[in-house]
């Protein structure tokens, strides 16, 4: 488990371990879903599992890209204090020494780790609670909210596999209170979360402000999943293939610089064996969802080219342009009538 100086704090299933002093973080907040987000882990069956607890830090495998863009992101481009960014994960505490001991050999300075009571759950009986994450997640990031100051703003990113678009949304709404209380707790029981964690998160919500400190939410597609399933969560929800199209848009969005995504592009060719033309399938995937404005095209194409990173003869196709327009760190499209965040999310019909 931690150091014993590392200074952590336990309710229900959320382990909360803190690796900075709280006046060190600042206003803008980083969180990172570990398992098919950040690593390239395996949890679909009881051997993957297994392997993933036993491997040492240096056997784990990043998903292609992640430890160069996270490394980018925390640089500091305009702010006195850099961004924060905290690492969640359904992996049980046991394992936070060689999950830490694999973020500093990636060169990572995490500010802090949740991590899930989880050890408990292998026994025949309660094994489907292995895989039912919502309850702790939510919990989790109210845990994490309630510690941050009051103007934080959050990015959030996850993957398809453990349903964290409607994690990340559902956290938003309980901190905005777009919800009554009786549909918060119809929702949570609905998602199979458990009565103790359902009245943890109503006593979170009551300690939280009330406001939405959710920026932004990627979701990496690990499981086939239609990327227009995820309208629904509103436009500031971005499902990704790969770790280039994040990079693309956060700097669209000025969270990162030109030459930190050149960084993300040159380390996916040369360490996961990515090709131009694979990163011109992503660019143009990103191009025709109408994610990448005109003119984030016209300043990153021709740097992607001359560095190698896209074909010489590439060029985005041509389709019907929608107007867009920057607002904040909101990229709006034609389609007003969909909202950056919605009133009212379906969490309980899944249409994939």
């Amino acid at each position: 488990m931690a150091d014993p100086k590392t200074e952590f704090i336990r309710n229900g299933d959320v382990f909360f371990y803190k690796y900075v002093k709280d006046q060190e973080i600042g206003d803008v907040v980083y969180v990172w879903d570990i398992d098919k987000t950040y690593l390239d882990t395996n949890f679909d069956s009881l051997r993957g599992l297994l392997k993933t607890a036993f491997e040492k830090a240096f056997q784990k495998t990043n998903v292609p890209g992640t430890a160069t863009l996270i490394r980018a992101m925390t640089k500091s481009l305009d702010s006195s204090h850099p961004p924060a960014v905290f690492f969640l994960s359904a992996s049980p505490p046991q394992m936070e020494t060689k999950i830490y001991q694999k973020m500093k050999i990636d060169g990572l300075n995490p500010f802090g780790m949740l991590l899930k009571d989880n050890l408990k759950n292998f026994r025949p009986r309660k094994f489907k609670r292995l895989k039912h994450q919502v309850g702790y997640k939510v919990q989790a990031l109210l845990e994490l909210r309630v510690y941050l100051k009051k103007s934080v703003k959050m990015v959030l990113f996850g993957d398809d596999s453990e349903s964290d678009a409607v994690v990340y949304s559902l956290f938003s709404d309980i901190c905005k209170r777009r919800l009554k209380h009786v549909e918060i707790l119809s929702i949570l029981e609905a998602l199979y979360v458990l009565p103790q964690q359902r009245q943890r998160i109503m006593e979170l919500q009551a300690l939280v402000p009330e406001e939405d400190p959710v920026e932004k939410i990627y979701i990496n597609l690990v499981a086939d999943t239609d990327p227009d399933y995820y309208s629904k969560f509103g436009r500031r929800v971005l499902a990704t293939f790969t770790t280039f199209q994040a990079a693309l848009d956060l700097c669209q969005d000025g969270r990162i610089d030109d030459e930190s995504l050149l960084m993300v592009a040159r380390d996916m060719i040369n360490n996961y064996s990515f090709t131009p033309e694979e990163l011109a399938k992503s660019f143009e995937d990103l191009h025709k969802r109408d994610f990448l404005r005109n003119e984030t095209q016209n300043r990153l194409i021709p740097h992607l080219k001359e560095n190698g990173f896209l074909p010489s003869n590439f060029a985005s196709s041509i389709h019907p342009v929608k107007t867009l327009q920057k607002i904040g760190e909101k990229i709006l499209g034609l389609n007003i009538e969909d909202p950056w965040v919605p009133d009212h999310i379906d969490y309980l019909n899944d249409f994939r």
